[in-house]
């Protein structure tokens, strides 16, 4: 860890989850993006199905929302500002938009669509997280250094507590995901595992920090 930072970092106190004011929010695990023949397919995305899967049916389980936030952008619209700078992807009513299918849902689960990187953008996520009376995040999904990132980052400044597993979450390269999880562990939030979550939910263990450097 730079030397600057770790002097200034508070410790870690002991961090325990409380089922029922814990949301896990699974972001952007679309077809354009996880799937071969998608429009922006990151590599690797497939190895995400499995901790994720894990982490989902522990929340379920002890009581933890699982809200899926999906990526979607209209058609024929004169400015889209993600189009700006990205290929086009993730079309309303297309395939790309589409939740990939080797991740588990059920018909309990929360759908929020956005338009812009963030899951909190202009959309009723935050709304909808207050109403189920939750204070607590874990945060999943593509790509770690955009709207991974981006969705953290504004649940941090809404007052949320954020934790992300790091084996949950892929970003757009290794040098990509070390920077931002570092960055998520020193200014926004907790970097633990996909076993170190299932283990608080389901024992009401302390969560495991990871500690990025």
């Amino acid at each position: 860890m730079d030397a600057l930072f770790a002097e200034h970092k508070r410790p870690d106190e002991p961090l325990f989850l409380e089922p029922g004011r814990t949301a896990v929010l699974v972001v952007d695990m679309l077809n354009d993006f996880c799937t071969p023949g998608g429009a922006m397919v990151l590599a690797g995305a497939e190895k995400l199905y499995g901790p994720q899967n894990a982490v989902m049916r522990a929340g379920r389980a002890a009581g933890s929302p699982v809200v899926h936030i999906v990526d979607m952008h209209r058609p024929n619209l004169p400015c889209d500002r993600e189009f700006l700078k990205r290929t086009p992807h993730c079309m309303e009513g297309q395939w790309g938009s589409e939740i990939v299918a080797e991740l588990e849902r059920e018909p309990r689960d929360f759908t929020v669509i956005k338009r812009r990187y963030s899951g909190f953008f202009n959309t009723d996520l935050d709304l909808t997280l207050k109403d189920l009376q939750v204070d607590t995040l874990i945060v999943m999904g593509v790509v770690t250094n955009i709207c991974v990132r981006s969705t953290v980052h504004d649940a941090f400044f809404l007052g949320y507590r954020v934790i992300v597993p790091q084996d949950c979450v892929a970003a757009t390269g290794p040098r990509e995901q070390e920077s931002t999880l570092y960055d998520i562990a020193t200014h926004f939030g907790t970097v633990t595992t996909a076993a170190s979550i299932g283990a608080a939910l389901e024992a009401g263990a302390p969560v495991d920090v990871v500690q990025c450097e």
